[in-house]
């Protein structure tokens, strides 16, 4: 067993990858827990083929994928909130238009470049074992600015997570806090596009705090329970991949989705065999997701 954990880290690239995946994990566990309570999963679905041309056009160009999805991510998440804005055309709808588009435009791109045809695989499904120090160092920086700005915003973001109504009759910005949210989103699928790719990045972003919140009913462990399932899985599926031979980024999404599953049927009061048992003693219990903490007055 201790062989099996050690053998990889005698290579330099497994070294970095698993320092990449460390960070992603966490990240996208701790940002995903507001994609999956704001219900946003359509959007970070969108966000992530939104950037594709900006994936594309970069590595055209020869540079870092994370610049130019980060610039077509930020320009997606400002479109689609300022496109929401208006009374005829829904959030969904501006979220369709917007990632249909820039999606098309990347496979336009991709069209008249023979070149990127022949590398489309790790555009789509990532390349994590080939992770550049300068990449790690891009992802770190990403990392603690999304998360400072999350922590920073707490309160606020949980608020609007749970009564967007309330935030706002509070005085709340609710918009501007919106678009921080899509911005974060944005933000934490440019920092994991390399580890899984453009197709399989919103299992990372969904799938530990969906495991999460069947183990919890308040947000804050939810967020700690997130984080390190994010973590486990990431770091877990990149060792049974290097064992296996199998594609980092997808046994990383599997190892997440078995965690999922287990959470489903085993967890101690939301699972499949605890409804099971609460129903054949006739018991009904009532779970209501909590905040932790109390709105303040915006000054």
């Amino acid at each position: 067993m201790i062989e099996w954990i050690v053998e990889p880290l005698r290579y330099d690239f497994f070294v970095r990858a698993l320092a990449e995946i460390a960070i992603v994990g966490v990240l996208c566990g701790l940002v995903g827990c507001f994609v999956v309570l704001r219900g946003l999963a359509f959007i970070g679905d969108a966000l992530a083929h939104a950037v594709f041309p900006g994936v594309v056009l970069s590595y055209i160009a020869g540079q870092s994928v994370m610049i130019g999805a980060f610039v077509f991510g930020g320009l997606t998440a400002l479109a689609v909130g300022a496109i929401s804005r208006s009374r005829r055309v829904s959030e969904d709808t501006a979220i369709g238009v917007i990632f249909a588009a820039f999606f098309a435009l990347g496979v336009a791109i991709i069209s008249r470049h023979a070149g990127v045809k022949r590398d489309l695989g790790s555009l789509l499904f990532g390349s994590i074992l080939g992770v550049s120090q300068a990449d790690l160092i891009a992802t770190a920086a990403i990392g603690i600015v999304v998360l400072t700005v999350m922590f920073v915003l707490l309160k606020e973001l949980k608020l609007v997570a749970f009564d967007s109504m309330l935030a706002q009759s509070l005085g709340y910005p609710v918009f501007r806090l919106d678009l921080v949210l899509l911005l974060l989103i944005s933000a934490t699928i440019v920092a994991s596009l390399q580890t899984v790719g453009n197709i399989l990045i919103l299992a990372l972003v969904v799938t530990p705090p969906a495991t999460a919140r069947l183990l919890t009913d308040r947000l804050d462990h939810m967020l700690a329970y997130s984080g390190l399932i994010g973590i486990t899985s990431g770091v877990g599926g990149l060792y049974l991949s290097y064992h296996l031979n199998t594609a980092a980024g997808a046994t990383i999404v599997l190892w997440s989705t078995a965690c999922f599953l287990l959470a489903l049927v085993f967890a101690p009061t939301h699972g499949l065999l605890a409804t099971r048992r609460h129903a054949a003693r006739g018991e009904h219990h009532e779970h209501h997701f909590h905040a932790d903490s109390e709105p303040r007055t915006p000054s």
